[in-house]
């Protein structure tokens, strides 16, 4: 088994679902794909491969080290970039293939009109130690 972290990409801001922010969708549109999300994840937790999940706000900070012993900060990610994190879930499958078929499957997830979302889904594996050699 390896697991792999799925990384929910959204096009848009706050996490647009078929060009819909997804705070503007409609209540039900909100309610099936958050019911999606949830029968998807509990599939996975029946044949052991769901390890973790979680949904993100919108709202972030950038923090990088400047040398000098104190952080700079900046406000982002901004409403008006391209691409946001929506979430994450943690999977733990027989392969990458196992990997890339959930992904593709989870990218189906519904919008607005029902119509399934075409998410991108960024899969990564975990790293691992290196194989221990012994002579």
């Amino acid at each position: 088994m390896a697991e792999y972290l799925l990384l929910e990409h959204s096009r848009g801001a706050p996490a647009a679902v078929n060009d819909v922010p997804r705070d503007q969708g409609e209540p039900d549109e909100v309610s099936a794909h958050i019911r999606y999300m949830q029968d998807f994840a509990a599939r996975l937790e029946s044949t052991g491969e769901f390890v973790d999940a979680q949904a993100l706000s919108p709202e972030g900070t950038f923090v990088r080290y400047d040398g000098e012993g104190r952080p700079p900060v900046t406000d982002g990610p901004f409403p008006e970039t391209k691409d946001l994190i929506a979430g994450w879930m943690v999977i733990d499958v027989d392969s990458y293939d196992r990997a890339l078929e959930l992904a593709g499957e989870l990218s189906a997830a519904p919008g607005a009109g029902g119509k399934p979302i075409h998410e991108w889904l960024e899969v990564r594996p975990f790293m691992s130690e290196p194989p221990t050699v012994t002579e």
